[in-house]
């Protein structure tokens, strides 16, 4: 998969936030989308303010354009908002990004459960994102962080049950 900057990125007034309302609006709205396009594509799930806006996705250097500290924060806002991102201390310096939320996180993997007939199974949480058998599924290579997230949203469904394994953690399947 290859990722292609919007026309946006290429448009120095996109890295300073607009003014007028609506304009705000849609800015944030192409920010967001951009965010999580980038954090997808790269599979990253976690950063600081200082990491992400030292990184290409808030730093045009073609442009020589760089969104500020505090209109990343308000993107990062918006994100979290829509239910995208989670603050990881109080100083909203760190945060997880989640470009699914750990709800469609959690249907994607029981899915998997279903179609392969794991159903009454029980995985490592390394299993799942590691094994051979999930090598092909979205959800492979997830962080652990956001794995346990969809995995609790499963639990409350009761088609999960987050064990403790001798190894660590475990998930079991209904």
């Amino acid at each position: 998969m290859s990722f292609e900057w919007p026309w946006q990125y290429r448009f120095p007034p996109f890295f300073t936030l607009q003014p007028n309302v609506d304009t705000r609006q849609k800015q944030l709205a192409a920010w967001c989308s951009l965010v999580l396009t980038f954090c997808r594509l790269h599979k990253q799930s976690s950063m600081t303010v200082m990491e992400a806006q030292e990184s290409p996705l808030f730093n045009n250097v073609k442009l020589q354009r760089k969104l500020p500290v505090e209109s990343i924060q308000v993107v990062l806002e918006e994100l979290r908002k829509k239910g995208n991102l989670e603050w990881l201390d109080k100083n909203k310096s760190s945060f997880l990004i989640m470009w699914r939320r750990p709800e469609e996180w959690g249907k994607l993997i029981y899915q998997w459960v279903s179609k392969s007939g794991q159903n009454n199974s029980v995985f490592t949480l390394y299993e799942l994102t590691n094994g051979e058998d999930t090598e092909d599924e979205e959800f492979h290579g997830l962080d652990e962080a956001t794995l346990l997230r969809a995995l609790q949203a499963l639990q409350q469904e009761h088609k999960a049950e987050i064990i403790t394994v001798s190894d660590g953690r475990g998930v079991k399947f209904f």
